[in-house]
């Protein structure tokens, strides 16, 4: 992953975070509330989708590198 990418990951995950923080305040007009979830949706997939791909390249790498399978951290849940 570049710095660029990188940079652009944490940078969706703090927006994210600052956003869902704001959302369980409840203070924002509905309207507001319906836009930050919109956004917040968005900000997800964008970081579900650059972790797929870390994942597929650390699957890469071990594959090329190791004969070490890869093994399953956690739920997928």
């Amino acid at each position: 992953m570049s710095d660029k990418d990188k940079h652009s990951f944490e940078s969706a995950l703090a927006e994210l975070e600052e956003l869902v923080h704001t959302l369980e305040k409840g203070e924002l007009p509905l309207e507001q509330t319906l836009a930050q979830f919109e956004r917040g949706i968005a900000l997800t997939r964008r970081c579900q989708k650059e972790l797929q791909a870390a994942e597929q390249k650390v699957e890469i790498l071990l594959k090329k590198t190791t004969d070490a399978e890869p093994q399953d951290f956690g739920s997928k849940d």
